[in-house]
């Protein structure tokens, strides 16, 4: 049996790892990766005709612990505190959903307070989940709004969003979403210093940064900032030969992301946000059970 197939095996048997005819380091380490991190996934990427409560059922039978829900929440989110209570799936993070249409960063500054707005309540939503981070892209630079301006804007917004922050205890997740701004570790960890906060820190995507990056050059300079972890995968391959947006159309573990160590830095910096969450094309059980798979080989990698 190899070690896909044991993965595999294991979310569905219950028996003793003694049982199986694996080397004492291999059980060594899926023993420690199997509990090290929970397994998560966004909301977005159920594809089946489901209610709610159905939809939690069927992601802790494929192994995932957590849901990741857009917001402001378009769910009722009495639907979603009783799917949690019910099914033990929890809800630990959110993601704004309005930060990118109508940037923090924009030099309009009813544009910048309606996310600001936005991203409270998305906050204030993620506290009464349970959960603790809600993800938020800081600022857009473009051909119309220069770099300094985003800087300064995005500055200024979310030192706003801190009192919101501290009110509910959530903290406030910073990522980069090709969004020309924040380019490097270095400055990334520039910015987090000048706001100071403990509340405000970084949700790393894994897959996104190899556009211009590797993900263990930015986990090494972030480090205990870093908030949550994306994860997907990507092809620099593809993307230089086929186009920038082709990098994702690779399978999960067969792109470009150095797993193994990715993994080691992840394990080195005592990473303490949880979860591994999929950020990744949804779609039917079959397929999310096959992401679950890849994830689980991702994590004992």
């Amino acid at each position: 049996m190899n070690r896909k197939d044991f993965v595999k095996t294991l979310g569905v048997l219950s028996f003793s790892l003694a049982d199986v005819p694996f080397l004492p380091e291999i059980q060594g380490r899926i023993r420690e990766h199997k509990t090290a991190f929970k397994k998560g996934l966004g909301y977005w990427m159920i594809d089946e005709d489901l209610s709610v409560l159905d939809k939690f059922k069927l992601v802790k039978d494929l192994g995932f612990q957590g849901i990741e829900m857009n917001s402001p929440l378009e769910v009722p989110i009495k639907e979603l505190l009783a799917a949690r209570d019910q099914t033990g799936v929890e809800l630990p993070s959110t993601v704004n959903k309005d930060h990118w249409a109508k940037p923090l960063s924009d030099p309009d500054p009813s544009i910048r307070r309606f996310t600001i707005d936005s991203i409270a309540k998305s906050l204030a939503e993620t506290k009464e989940l349970g959960g603790d981070t809600v993800l938020v892209v800081p600022g857009v630079v473009s051909a119309e709004v220069s770099y300094q301006t985003a800087y300064q804007n995005a500055l200024d917004s979310i030192r706003k969003l801190i009192p919101h922050a501290e009110k509910n205890g959530v903290k406030i997740g910073l990522e980069n979403v090709w969004n020309n701004f924040i380019l490097s570790p270095i400055e990334a960890k520039a910015f987090l210093d000048e706001i100071d906060h403990p509340l405000v820190g970084w949700y790393f995507d894994l897959g996104n940064i190899l556009r211009y990056g590797w993900p263990e050059h930015w986990l090494e300079i972030l480090a205990d900032k870093v908030f949550k972890l994306h994860v997907k995968e990507f092809s620099t391959e593809a993307m230089n030969n086929q186009g920038l947006r082709a990098g994702f159309n690779v399978e999960l573990g067969k792109g470009s992301v150095n797993w193994k160590s990715v993994m080691d830095k992840i394990r080195a910096i005592n990473y303490q946000g949880d979860y591994l969450i999929l950020e990744i094309g949804g779609g039917d059980r079959k397929h999310l059970e096959k992401l679950s798979r890849q994830l689980d080989d991702i994590m004992i990698s």
